[in-house]
């Protein structure tokens, strides 16, 4: 295999919705721009054109007797066409690729939440990503009931200035949902500790960014300095 010495990172971020991803992620991102490093911040799912179609989809309350199944073939067509067309790019011209959100999120939301297993959704990865895999997740760890309170509020608020804007399908779920989407966001962790590292993020939005970028700092080899 030929070396690929221009070759990008890839690092993601995870947890509950509400817990404060999006944020983090742009805060990561100002971050290392001032550092001088090349980044580019994307989500899942969307990402793409078709990607960001397929959220719509997924994401609106309005979608009515969606299948488990159908949800994670849904997921994973909007990931491959982010895979080809947004991330592996950004990684061949050497950039940094800050994802919210990636295959975790569907072994966690769909394997955990919606109960189908964590070896459905590891086969599919494996077949139309390529078994792509981040060097670097952050799991942002949070209570259930505040992060899902947090993102109803969220997304309450997006709807009113945004009326076509609606993305609260996933907060409708129960408390029984959430709670077996943050114990297989859990399991992976201690699966995979070698990549996904645990963060709590129940505390101060700096606290956390803090945390967060001590460690991308650390994969990268940056100089230490203070976080902005």
């Amino acid at each position: 295999m030929t070396s690929q010495p221009h070759r990008g990172r890839f690092f993601t971020l995870e947890g509950l919705d509400g817990c404060g991803k999006s944020t983090q992620i742009e805060k990561l991102a100002g971050y290392l721009r001032a550092q001088g490093v090349k980044v580019v911040v994307t989500r899942e799912p969307g990402g793409t054109a078709l990607g960001e179609k397929i959220r719509e989809v997924v994401l609106d309350t309005g979608t009515a007797n969606l299948s488990a199944m159908t949800e994670l073939a849904l997921m994973f067509a909007s990931r491959a066409q982010h895979i080809k067309e947004v991330i592996q790019p950004a990684l061949a011209d050497g950039k940094v690729v800050l994802c919210d959100r990636f295959t975790d999120s569907t072994e966690a939301y769909q394997g955990g939440g919606r109960k189908l297993g964590s070896q459905p959704v590891l086969d599919l990865h494996r077949i139309l990503c390529g078994n792509l895999q981040p060097e670097l997740t952050v799991l942002m760890d949070s209570d259930v009931a505040a992060s899902v309170e947090r993102a109803r509020r969220r997304n309450k608020l997006r709807d009113s200035k945004h009326s076509k804007n609606d993305e609260n399908r996933f907060e409708q779920e129960s408390r029984a949902f959430f709670e077996r989407v943050r114990n297989a966001y859990l399991a992976i962790a201690e699966r995979e500790p070698h990549r996904m590292i645990v963060v709590d993020a129940r505390g101060p939005a700096e606290q956390t960014h803090t945390l967060i970028t001590a460690l991308v700092r650390r994969k990268l080899k940056l100089n230490a300095k203070v976080a902005s």
